[in-house]
């Protein structure tokens, strides 16, 4: 597939416009999709719930699939409400007829938000033959009692051993969803017949309005998935779009009180964003360095580090490199906040750059004896060493080009390495050890706190940015990580 994906939602209609093909429909298309629909049924509902079901005679949902088939490519099909037996045995022999089958995410629509069933028993005993021909099965946890004949699980281990259950007996993925659960957090989980493969967990968000989840949950993850070929990054784009849609949604104001509100669709291309990306999401650059991180851990000076054994002279001359680096960091950080877009990332940039100056680099000044290297600015100071100039001179290249996308990106894993490197090293004992304040350093909540900020504001970031101008942001991120890497392994006066 090239281009724009184009995704099928066979399903029901809803004309409050808040789940079935209109909401498809809308989410398709806010997550990088053209947009195509097959109606299966016709719903009288709104907010309030569903008053009456009708569905067109099959020979026409077959005419409808056989004419899109016979003229437009497509990518991906989301099945929703089927309503019928004869529906659903339509649809699966459609899939069966065609020359290559597109990926298939199945939402089994059986109960609605409101508790409304919307299958009949026929019908839902019929759905089974549908599923084995899914890639993907969305139930909620009422749906997924329905199909293997349980209880509504209570509790996520029930949920997640009736899931593994479901997978197993089709041999396809099946999306755990912990939305109808009670407490304050949300669990999901991705899960294949050996069990999960993709696992979430997030804070519950506090709103009525969720109709259309499951509608638009399934298109989306039909979409991303034809984008991006992956089922557990489809998933994790899928779920972060549909929760920041359900975090916006009050703004909408639809229906009466009581019912159940609808999703804000348009929310990320109303606020400037681009539809949802792997290739966006600092998590995904992050994930794509993992080889680099394992080899970071193999440098000499990290693994002395983490024992104590490295000699003292040594740790200073790494100081020495450290403390020019920071000098000029700081400064990069300023620029950071000077060309930021808008007061409360302005204020975040230039704290860190305070914090680089008033905490970090005081911390080693109180290793080195007096008139050692500072910032740059002491006539006693170091040279920089060839692998520290090569750092800041990347990272200068990225403020003189003036954009603040790519600048923020550059500068990001001197926060996110380092905090990596104290997490994992919180387990060395401290007790004697000769280096446990600048372990504790890194190692500090605080730090943490400001290490996730960082990231997310270089999300936001990255996700109004353009195809091209992430490009160079994921560059200049994967540079400065090489950068870091040479920075602890360097040669010279810290040579082993």
């Amino acid at each position: 597939m090239s281009g724009i994906p184009h995704v099928l939602a066979v399903a029901g209609s809803d004309p409050s416009g808040g789940a079935g093909v209109q909401a498809d429909i809308k989410s398709i298309m806010a997550c990088g999709g053209y947009g195509m629909a097959a109606l299966t049924a016709l719903t009288a509902q709104s907010t309030q719930g569903v008053s009456a079901v009708h569905a067109p005679p099959t020979g026409f949902l077959r005419q409808q699939l056989d004419t899109l088939a016979s003229d437009v490519r497509i990518d991906a099909v989301k099945i929703g409400m089927l309503g019928t037996a004869a529906a659903i045995d339509t649809v699966s022999a459609w899939l069966d007829a065609l020359p290559e089958r597109p990926p298939v995410v199945l939402d089994p629509v059986m109960v609605a938000t409101s508790g409304d069933r919307l299958l009949d028993p026929e019908a839902e005993r019929a759905l089974h033959g549908l599923i084995a021909r899914a890639d993907v099965v969305t139930p909620n946890l009422p749906e997924l009692a329905a199909l293997v004949d349980e209880p509504v699980a209570r509790d996520w281990g029930v949920a997640l051993r009736q899931v593994r259950g479901l997978a197993a007996r089709h041999d396809v993925l099946v999306l755990a969803k912990g939305g109808h659960l009670d407490g304050p957090r949300c669990p999901d989980a991705l899960v294949g017949p050996d069990g999960p493969i993709a696992t979430f967990d997030d804070e519950r968000i506090p709103t009525t309005s969720t109709h259309g989840t499951g509608c638009s949950l399934s298109s989306a993850l039909a979409t991303l998935y034809a984008r991006e070929r992956d089922w557990p990054w489809a998933t994790r784009l899928a779920r972060a779009w549909v929760r920041r849609a359900i975090e916006a949604a009050d703004a909408l104001d639809v229906g009466r009180p009581g019912g159940h509100g609808p999703l804000h669709h348009a929310h990320a291309l109303w606020s400037g964003e681009r539809p949802p990306r792997r290739s966006a999401e600092p998590d995904a650059w992050w994930e794509d360095i993992a080889a680099l991180r394992r080899e970071l851990d193999e440098v000499w000076f990290v693994r002395q580090l983490a024992d104590g054994s490295l000699d003292p002279a040594r740790f200073a001359a790494y100081l020495e490199q450290d403390a020019l680096y920071l000098g000029a960091y700081a400064r990069l950080l300023e620029r950071a906040s000077e060309l930021a877009p808008d007061s409360a990332e302005s204020a975040f940039w230039a704290e860190a750059a305070r914090r680089c100056v008033t905490e970090e680099l005081a911390l080693h000044r109180s290793y080195l004896a007096p008139g050692g290297a500072d910032d740059g600015s002491s006539p006693h100071a170091a040279a920089p060493s060839a692998e520290t100039a090569a750092y800041l001179a990347h990272l200068e290249r990225a403020a003189q080009a003036g954009d603040h996308a790519v600048l923020v990106a550059a500068l990001l894993p001197c926060f996110w390495l380092y905090q990596d490197l104290g997490a994992r090293l919180a387990s060395v004992s401290r007790e004697g050890h000769p280096y446990a304040e600048w372990l504790d350093a890194y190692g500090d909540p605080g730090f943490a706190s400001a290490t996730a900020e960082a990231i997310a504001w270089t999300r936001r970031a990255a996700r109004a940015a353009s195809d091209d101008r992430v490009a160079r942001m994921r560059a200049a991120f994967e540079t400065s990580c090489r950068h870091e890497l040479a920075f602890f392994a360097q040669t010279g006066a810290t040579t082993p």
